[in-house]
């Protein structure tokens, strides 16, 4: 049996996007807006989850977003991904987001996120996602730790719905 019929490796679903950092991205201290970079890191993220799922994506969460550094004007925003888990119709998706000084070369890990997407037919019902074949170190990490994190959004979740 190849492993293209049970799952599909993490590296086909690795995925990089670039965006030029421009003044209209700006906030009030001249940087980029935190909602620039979170819209940025949801297109990261479901680019990495169709690449994987082989169908259209929705978002259903975001864990966390960190911002450790500023992203400033004229820098390139480059933000990676990759699929980390599935779950029957829902695949975590971990993004890496860096900014890079084009004059030096250098780059600065400026945030990170853990988004939740649900994989849907054209008439928008759930679809079941291939697994996720981890193979490096790093790899099976994240994959063991993405049970963890859903094991959390769950339960936050029903504490949300018993709230409403």
């Amino acid at each position: 049996m190849s492993p293209e019929s049970t799952g599909r490796f993490v590296r086909e679903s690795v995925s990089e996007y670039s965006e030029f950092a421009l003044p209209t991205d700006a906030n009030l201290v001249g940087n980029v807006l935190g909602g620039k970079v979170m819209h940025l890191v949801d297109l990261a993220g479901a680019l990495a989850a169709v690449r994987h799922a082989r169908c259209l994506v929705v978002t259903a969460s975001v864990d966390q977003m960190t911002f450790h550094h500023p992203v400033h004007i004229g820098e390139l925003i480059i933000l990676r991904s990759c699929v980390n888990r599935v779950f029957r119709t829902s695949l975590e998706v971990g993004v890496r987001v860096e900014a890079e000084n084009l004059l030096t070369g250098h780059r600065t890990h400026t945030s990170s996120a853990y988004l939740t997407f649900v994989a849907i037919d054209e008439r928008g019902h759930r679809v079941l996602v291939p697994p996720v074949i981890p193979e490096t170190e790093d790899e099976k990490r994240r994959f063991a730790e993405a049970e963890a994190r859903r094991a959390y959004r769950l339960v936050m979740r029903d504490k949300a719905l018993r709230r409403v």
